[in-house]
């Protein structure tokens, strides 16, 4: 427990349809001891400092402010909308969302697995980015800068999945 994995989707997970039309996606996890709800994993993963530096960019960049109280509703079903995301789909145990120029999704899941004494949570997340589709000759592309920091992102999603885990754990601790 506790090492952030590289892994493949979950069936049911909200992010397949990408997958399956041709989008890049990835999928990272962790697992967690005991039972974390869906809304705990949200609010934890959306105010950790790590994505508060994120949060700085886009109210600096794409005026696009969110708030820790914004985080906590978009957690709890109580909003469709936080910084620079909309909600796509959710389901009790998934939260999907769209940046507001439709290329990237985030993707959060929880899974519960309590067959054994001590009940453990998977913790997913995973992103799709979705070519950009050139008018003139139909042809698909993802650009230069998805190519230069597609390494970038994935040790920065490992660093956010790895710091809620770290929120939650401490949460647990009381």
């Amino acid at each position: 427990m506790g090492s952030v994995q590289s892994g493949e989707l979950a069936p049911d997970a909200l992010l397949n349809p990408y997958q399956h039309n041709g989008a890049y996606t990835d999928c990272f996890y962790v697992d967690l001891p005991g039972v974390v709800s869906q809304a705990a994993y949200v609010e934890a993963f959306y105010t950790t400092p790590v994505f508060k530096v994120e949060r700085l960019i886009l109210a600096a960049f794409a005026l696009k402010p969110s708030t820790d109280l914004q985080a906590k509703m978009l957690a709890h079903a109580q909003a469709e909308h936080y910084a620079a995301w909309s909600v796509e789909g959710r389901t009790p145990n998934q939260l999907l969302l769209c940046d507001f120029l439709g290329r990237t999704r985030s993707w959060l899941m929880t899974v519960v697995d309590e067959s054994s004494a001590s009940p453990v949570t998977r913790l997913y997340f995973g992103s799709a980015f979705v070519p950009a589709v050139d008018r003139a000759s139909g042809r698909a592309s993802y650009g230069i800068a998805f190519h230069v920091l597609q390494g970038f992102h994935r040790i920065y999603s490992r660093v956010l999945l790895k710091s809620a885990m770290s929120r939650l754990l401490s949460l647990q601790r009381g």
